[in-house]
């Protein structure tokens, strides 16, 4: 072993089970993340914080500290970065492994698909990746089909409020994300999106998790009432900025004594109460997500459908 650099306890593994193993790893708390992995043919050296069987000394490179990086929002090995600075984003894609590619958004999410352009700064030229989210994995292109990282937690949640064999319908389902993440609970999922190339997206996820109860469907939310009908269990409505014109059909769509999921952006605690209230609602829970800019925030309403 050569070269500059920090001597540390280091696993040994094959490059194409290294993300499970540094999962693994980080939930146990092993992983070093202060140091960069080494590539050494087909393997992947992780570094550790302490010696586990199997480890073996190696020399790894620091990571750049983390005050010295640009700010940026990693999705898979996409790091997008808030401002336009070409050797910045060379640092930040230098400073992990996973990455391979840093771009700049250059416009706000918009248009009837909800999808943004990017400039590419570093490393390959491509929008697309694949993210790994509590052991399912997505393939992602962010330039043809939203995707956000941030909601993981949330989709996590609504699984832990399932009951076994649930029917669920995700009413704006992009590439699968919430889909994919709820059907292990569900007997069926039905994952309809606007967007083509979502949806083309959605049904190679669904092939990659070995998902046998989604079902993708291209069409407009608001159309599925008239083929679905009150058969649902469970309603995912993520459209944050849209959501209220899909209401009416949501409760069309979902059973008394079902869950409404409705996501929105506001401003103000409550504010769609009133208009949750015009509905069928026997009871509403009302929490913060996420923040999405200043004085406004990523809110979800939890519905319990009545009669």
């Amino acid at each position: 072993m050569h070269g500059e650099g920090d001597e540390r306890w280091a696993l040994r593994v094959d490059r194409r089970r290294a993300e499970e193993t540094r999962q693994a790893l980080i939930g146990r708390g092993l992983l070093d993340r202060e140091h960069r992995p080494r590539s050494e043919g087909e393997s992947l050296l992780l570094p550790l914080t302490a010696e586990v069987p199997g480890a073996e000394p190696a020399i790894f490179v620091p990571f750049p500290q983390r005050d010295d990086l640009a700010r940026h929002e990693l999705v898979g090995g996409i790091a997008i970065m808030q401002e336009e600075d070409r050797a910045a984003a060379e640092t930040i894609l230098a400073s992990r492994p996973s990455l391979h590619t840093v771009v700049f958004p250059t416009g706000p999410v918009a248009g009837e698909f909800r999808t943004r352009e990017f400039r590419v700064l570093a490393g390959e030229p491509t929008t697309r990746t694949v993210v790994t989210e509590h052991g399912h994995r997505f393939a992602v292109d962010l330039a043809h089909a939203y995707f956000s990282a941030r909601l993981s937690t949330e989709r996590q949640r609504v699984r832990s409020m399932m009951a076994a064999g649930e029917r669920v319908c995700d009413m704006f389902a992009g590439v699968g994300p919430f889909a994919i993440s709820l059907a292990g609970g569900a007997s069926l999922v039905v994952a309809a999106d606007l967007n083509p190339a979502a949806v083309s997206l959605m049904c190679e996820n669904i092939r990659m998790n070995r998902c046998r109860n989604v079902l993708p469907v291209l069409a407009d939310a608001a159309h599925l009432p008239g083929v679905f009908s009150r058969t649902f269990d469970r309603v995912v409505m993520n459209l944050p900025m849209e959501s209220a014109h899909f209401l009416r059909a949501a409760f069309a769509l979902c059973r008394p004594g079902g869950t409404i999921h409705y996501y929105a952006l506001q401003e103000d605690e409550g504010a769609y109460l009133d208009l949750i209230g015009t509905f069928p609602a026997a009871a509403v829970a009302e929490r913060r997500v996420r923040s999405y800019s200043p004085g406004e925030w990523h809110a979800v309403y939890d519905i319990a459908v009545g009669e």
